[in-house]
């Protein structure tokens, strides 16, 4: 009996799998933020595990900055710092994939913007959360999403403490698809994650693995990173999903901080080139599709038309179908006899804001504003006006210019806006438009 129990003993230490290790990649691009250092304390701090975490960290900064000097963390050996001058910097995605390469195979990793807060054991939270799922089949899950938000100036008491989830709101004339953070409804009685069916930039947690398989694409700057993300990691075979609770919140304002397009007098090529190798990519306004496979494409567990059934969005017409817009849960369901049936049941939403500066707008007696879009021969395909009470609205703007918001649904994308002022004592003034950039941007 002590030779069974001897060999039981042995038997055990040999068949036994090593642990496979806990460590979480953290992936920071920061430009010129006075969070940045607050962010890391406040990550560390909270952190179950402070030991397992690794801070990869692209530091683009101003050498009359002083505070996101990393010094203190030169000797830690969880920090990976690229100090990158800020007048060397090409935007966020850039700094991004300069990020991923300091991936070392830890077995999670995080990206996170530079102006984070975090709750108590949120590595374990977010550990425990991938686990959860993938016990539940999901063999490459990913956390995601516009997560709640705080502010700097009243932290903790400002913190919301409902999780968020993203909606769809609009693809903008450029191409790329903006989002917006609701509420996650009920999530009280919730106990795991939701299906979601958006990407995230700010919060991403996943396998490790991710930092190679799924790369940021250099050569985009701002808009479009988090569509192009969301159907590469699909392809690759990740299910995204929001976290039901709260594990890390956001700060949105940008209060105080200096964007890497206000000290970048390029900018503006950069952002088109971008929103061109986005449209390429999806296949979009009759561009070609290119970089749709390599390193920065499209994986090959799942197809962009599989992401598209998934989350009820088609490229090729800037669509979107009604599953989605009433803001249900993925996936989206497919009853269709032929793609064409399943193409023909997609509506396209524009959604657009006119800005018009105050000096145009000189009048006080408005009585209404026409306000229409058009196409490139001039037929009105949508008009809805401005009346005394909006146009007021529009001139109380902190920013100082009219902000036209109007969305439909149209079978044609329009060309031009019109906004076409009618005063009460001058009667028609001068009639401004703007072009649409959709198809004109190169």
């Amino acid at each position: 009996s002590l030779y069974k129990i001897l060999y039981s003993f042995i038997n055990g230490i040999i068949i036994m799998k090593p642990k496979k290790n806990s460590k979480i990649f953290v992936q920071i691009a920061s430009y010129r933020d006075p969070q940045l250092i607050p962010t890391i304390k406040n990550m560390l701090e909270n952190a179950k595990n402070p030991k397992n975490i690794i801070i990869g960290i692209a530091r683009q900064f101003h050498p009359d900055d002083k505070f996101d000097d990393l010094s203190e963390y030169e000797n830690d050996d969880r920090f990976r710092i690229l100090n990158i001058p800020y007048q060397e910097a090409e935007g966020v995605c850039w700094a991004r994939h300069l990020v991923q390469q300091l991936y070392k195979d830890e077995a999670y990793t995080l990206q996170i913007d530079s102006h984070m807060r975090f709750a108590p054991d949120w590595d374990e939270e977010m550990i425990n959360m991938v686990k959860q799922l993938q016990k539940k089949g999901h063999k490459k899950p990913l956390l995601t999403g516009y997560v709640s938000s705080f502010d700097p100036d009243n932290d903790p008491d400002a913190r919301v403490r409902e999780p968020w989830r993203m909606a769809f709101d609009r693809f903008i004339p450029e191409g790329a698809v903006f989002f917006l953070p609701e509420t996650i409804p009920n999530w009280r009685e919730m106990t795991e994650p939701v299906p979601a069916r958006f990407y995230s930039a700010h919060y991403c947690f996943t396998l490790g693995q991710f930092s190679k398989e799924v790369q940021h694409n250099p050569e985009y700057y701002f808009h479009g990173e988090e569509i192009s993300i969301a159907a590469r990691a699909y392809t690759w075979g990740y299910d995204l999903f929001h976290t039901h609770i709260p594990v890390v919140y956001h700060e949105y304002t940008r209060k105080g901080r200096t964007k890497q397009w206000d000290d970048d007098k390029t900018w503006g090529q950069k952002n088109s080139h971008s929103h061109l190798t986005n449209r390429k990519l999806f296949g979009m306004d009759g561009e070609t599709q290119e970089g749709h496979e390599g390193q920065y494409g499209f994986g090959t567990v799942r197809t962009l038309k599989d992401y598209e059934k998934y989350s009820g969005l088609l490229f090729e017409k800037r669509a979107i179908d009604k599953y989605t817009l009433d803001k249900n849960y993925p996936p989206n369901p497919y009853n269709f006899e032929t793609e064409q049936e399943w193409k023909d049941s997609f509506c396209m939403v524009f959604k657009h804001c006119i800005d018009i500066g105050y000096s145009q707008v000189t009048e006080t007696d408005y009585d209404f504003w026409v306000v229409a879009f058009h196409n490139d021969k001039d037929e009105t395909l949508y008009r809805k006006d401005a009346d005394k009470n909006e146009i007021a609205g529009f001139m109380r703007d902190p920013d100082k210019y009219c902000k036209v918001w109007r969305d439909f649904q149209t079978d044609e994308m329009p060309t031009y806006w019109v906004v076409w002022p009618h005063s009460e004592s001058k009667g028609w003034c001068d009639r401004i438009t703007g072009r649409l950039t959709h198809n004109h941007v190169s």
